[in-house]
Order: structure tokens, then C-alpha cells, then sequence
């Protein structure tokens, strides 16, 4: 196939036969931080190429590739999924057929008992108005109305009355990281400087690593710019990939990368700011080494940092007494480090796209109802395979496709207003079944006996309607105060 160039999507799954550089997997597998690839390693049509060229031989096309087959597991996943039944259907389908009956008993029994043929005829006309499931028709569409109506107002689009169902029993929200609980985006979070100031550690690295097209460069160069200002020149620039980069700063070459690059630049690492490098890495964080001059200056660490509201939302989610657990194909250290940060309760790391779909199951098997939280093409089959799928609005048109529920202002409060929302609506369309049916039920004894004349029955019948009416709109006021869960 033609070379990946720089900034490219790779156009199949294949093996690189030559080249080197980074590969950005995040649409796949989740990890934030581009892999670097080198001839003989596996590349996945759709990913992006960071940095470089590669030339790369096809293994495989069409349906065989990778995302194709995330497209069947979706697919698979909704065909396996049945669909429930409305509440208020199953209650009119017995309840219509009994009113009928009862009609005809009313009018036999008045004119066979009482000899009043006339009589039944009144009674009997008013039971079937009395019993008129008007109230029952308007009881869960009146309340869907409204709560979607509410939800979009509040940026919360929900696509059926059967995900309001199900949301009632959530006991278990499963967030995706990269995207989702992340921003997404690499960003510098700690600068380590030996033998210098950190101005100029990252006045130096911003400086040569402005010049290089990887995300972790970028992320130094734009954070050395916010707190150095300008930056000066760097000549002779030379990306050596998969290992770091090197240039000329201020009359000193200055190489930015990997430990063991500046080992073999010949640059003195100290065991103070070896052991600095070492904790930061253990937090999950990628270190970057710079020195020049025979000497490695400083440590630089990037992180694909937790989004500002992430640990409110778990806290939320816990006073609702739910678990909450995080699913990533990040490694365990990283992964553990951001789920510490913000409180939540159970890690699933380096788990695969199709491995996530299998790992709601494994939940599911445990007893749990799971809502699955996710924003990329990787999260879709675990988003369909959850009990609820909540997209991110910012994320994939293949995830949000494939939930239940999307947030489309794409912020994590969403996520437990969401679930708050739905499950006020479903509470809401219990409340009106519950007035309607009871109501039918204490006034058509009243209208058999001849009890309630039809103009009455009437009268009353269009106050139930109302009364479903003005109940479900109550929930135009959800969130504009303290809203139960």
C-alpha cells in the first residue's frame, strides 16, 4: 500500500516493512500516548500516524480488519439485545378486554336481576366511561414528553422508554478513561530540573521539541511557551524515532527523550533525579529526559490529565449508592493512578476493544446492572453489550449510535443527572399507572351498582387525564432544585 504519511490515517491492518515512527491507537485501544512502531510491528487501519513514514504491507482488508470487526461485535451485540415491553401496554392489554366484560356483566345483571334493562344500559355506558384508559394512554407518553423534553434542555438525549426501565436497577457505572474521565489530550505536569533552573530546562526543551509533530513534544512546547514566553532557535533538528529528538540550542546540542537515548548520547543521568523520573513514572506519568553538555538536566512528565469535575462525579455517583468502575486499554500503573485521583472502586486495564464488551458481560454474569460510559469507536460494543449505554456527545458517531442515553455537552455531571432524570421519569410513569389504574378500579364498582350516572363518569374520567397530565409535568422543574435520586 502507499506510505502512512505524517498526520495520516493508516489505510488497513498490516505489518511495517520499513520506517519508523509513532502511532496514535487511541481509537482502539484507548491508550493516550501514541506506540511507537518499527519494522515488524503490527499497525491498525483507521489509527493515525504521529510522526515520520512508514511503509507498511497488508494483511488484511475490508471486513477482515480490525475496525470491521468492532462493527460486527456492535452489530452482534444489538441483535442479542431484546427489546422490553412497555409497562403501560401489558397493564390496557388485560385491562380493556375486563372493562368490555364487566360492561356486559353490569347490563345482564341489571336486567336479568333487577328487570331494568334501561338501567343496566346507563350503568353499563357509564363503567366504559369510567374505565375509559384514557388516563392509561396518556400515562407514559405524557411522562416521556416531558422527561426527554427536560433532558434536552439540560443536554441529556434519551432514546426510549426502555432505557428508562432499565436505568431504575443500575447498580454498577463502568467509565471508559481516555476521553471520557481524561481530556484526551497529553498535557506537562511536573518539571524535574538538576543542574539548571526549570526556566531554562524548559526554555531549552520547548525549543527543540517545537520542531517535532508527536503529541508529548507538543504538549512540552505549548506548556514552555504559557511559562517561558518565547522560545529561541534550534538548528540541525533531528527526530530519532521511537527514542527522542536533538538540536541545537543556544550553541549546546540538546537531546530530549527516552533514559536510554541520552545514555548513549554519553549524558550523566544523577541518581537523585533518576529516582525523581522513577516516582513519576510509577504515578502513571511519562517521563522525558533532557540534558546537554555531558549532563542529563532535568525530567519533564506528561499525562493525559483527569478531566476538572472527574472525582465530584464519582462522590455523586457514590451517594447514590453505585459502584463505579473504569475500563481502559492503558497499563495497570497508569490506569491505577488515575482511578486513586478520583475515588473509584474497580480497575479493568489493558483490556483490548473486543475484550471490553466481554468484560461488561463478566460484570453482567456477576449480578450486576451495568451503565457503560464511553466516547470512542472502541467503546461501542461495550456501550451496546451494558444494561445502559451513555455517550459522550463529543465523542464518535459510532458510540453515541450505539448507547442509550448521550450527553451532548459532553461534561461527567451528565452522567449522574442522566440516570437521576431517568429515573424520576420511570418513577413518574409508575405514579400515573398507578393513579389511573387505582382510579379505574375504585370507580367502576361505583358505576356497576348505578352509582355514578355517565355525565359524572365523564366529568371524572377527564379529571384522571389531567391529573397524569399535571403530574408528569412536574418534571420541567428536575434540576432546578435538589432532585432526588
Amino acid at each position: 500500500m502507499d506510505p502512512p504519511q505524517e498526520g495520516r490515517l493508516v489505510p488497513t491492518d498490516g505489518v511495517v516493512e520499513d520506517g519508523a515512527s509513532a502511532v496514535d491507537e487511541s481509537m482502539l485501544t484507548g491508550e493516550s500516548v501514541p506506540v511507537e512502531k518499527t519494522t515488524g510491528s503490527t499497525v491498525t487501519g483507521a489509527t493515525v500516524n504521529a510522526s515520520g513514514v512508514l511503509v507498511v504491507r497488508a494483511t488484511a482488508v475490508g471486513a477482515e480488519t480490525a475496525l470491521s470487526q468492532i462493527v460486527k461485535l456492535v452489530a452482534d451485540a444489538q441483535a442479542g439485545k431484546g427489546e422490553a415491553q412497555r409497562l403501560a401496554d401489558r397493564i390496557s392489554a388485560v385491562f380493556v378486554p375486563v372493562v368490555l366484560v364487566l360492561a356486559l356483566l353490569t347490563f345482564a345483571g341489571w336486567t336479568v336481576v333487577a328487570g331494568d334493562p334501561v338501567g343496566g344500559l346507563v350503568a353499563a355506558v357509564a363503567v366504559l366511561i369510567i374505565a375509559c384508559p384514557c388516563a392509561l394512554g396518556l400515562a407514559t407518553p405524557t411522562a416521556i414528553m416531558v422527561g426527554t423534553g427536560r433532558g434536552a434542555d439540560l443536554g441529556i438525549l434519551i432514546k426510549g422508554v426502555e432505557v428508562l426501565e432499565r436505568t431504575r436497577t443500575i447498580t454498577t457505572v463502568v467509565f471508559d478513561k481516555t476521553g471520557t474521565l481524561t481530556t484526551g489530550r497529553m498535557s506537562l505536569t511536573d518539571v524535574q530540573a538538576a543542574a539548571t533552573t526549570e526556566e531554562e530546562l524548559l526554555r531549552r526543551v520547548g525549543a527543540v521539541e517545537a520542531d517535532s509533530e508527536h503529541p508529548i513534544g507538543q504538549a512540552i512546547t505549548t506548556a514552555a511557551r504559557s511559562r517561558v514566553g518565547t522560545l529561541p532557535a534550534a538548528g540541525d533538528f533531528e527526530a530519532l524515532a521511537g527514542h527522542g529528538v536533538r538540536a541545537d540550542v543556544d550553541g549546546a546540542t540538546v537531546w530530549v527523550g527516552r533514559r536510554k537515548l541520552l545514555a548513549e548520547a554519553g549524558l550523566i543521568l544523577a541518581e537523585d533525579l533518576d529516582d525523581r523520573a522513577r516516582a513519576l513514572e510509577s504515578a502513571g506519568k511519562t517521563a522525558v529526559f533532557a540534558g546537554w553538555e555531558g549532563e542529563v538536566r532535568g525530567v519533564l512528565a506528561v499525562a493525559d490529565t483527569v478531566k476538572d469535575d472527574a472525582a465530584a462525579i464519582v462522590d455523586r455517583l457514590h451517594d447514590m449508592g453505585l459502584t463505579v468502575a473504569m475500563i481502559t486499554g492503558d497499563n495497570a500503573r497508569t490506569a491505577q493512578a488515575v482511578a486513586d485521583s478520583v475515588g473509584i472502586d474497580r480497575v479493568m486495564a489493558e483490556v483490548l476493544p473486543s475484550d471490553k464488551q466481554s468484560e461488561v458481560q463478566r460484570l453482567q454474569a456477576q449480578g450486576e446492572v451495568v451503565a457503560m460510559v464511553g466516547d470512542g469507536v472502541n467503546d461501542a460494543p461495550a456501550l451496546v453489550q451494558a444494561d445502559l449505554g451513555i455517550a459522550i456527545g463529543t465523542g464518535t458517531d459510532v458510540a453515541i449510535e450505539s448507547s442509550d442515553l448521550t450527553l451532548m455537552r459532553g461534561d461527567l455531571a451528565g452522567v449522574a443527572t442522566a440516570i437521576q432524570l431517568s429515573r424520576r421519569t420511570y418513577r413518574t410513569i409508575l405514579q400515573n399507572l398507578g393513579w389511573a389504574f387505582g382510579y379505574n378500579t375504585l370507580a367502576i364498582p361505583l358505576a356497576a351498582l348505578g352509582l355514578l350516572n355517565p355525565i359524572i363518569a365523564g366529568a371524572a374520567m377527564a379529571f384522571s387525564s389531567v391529573s397524569v397530565v399535571t403530574n408528569s409535568l412536574r418534571l420541567r422543574r428536575f434540576g432546578k432544585g435538589r432532585t432526588a435520586t
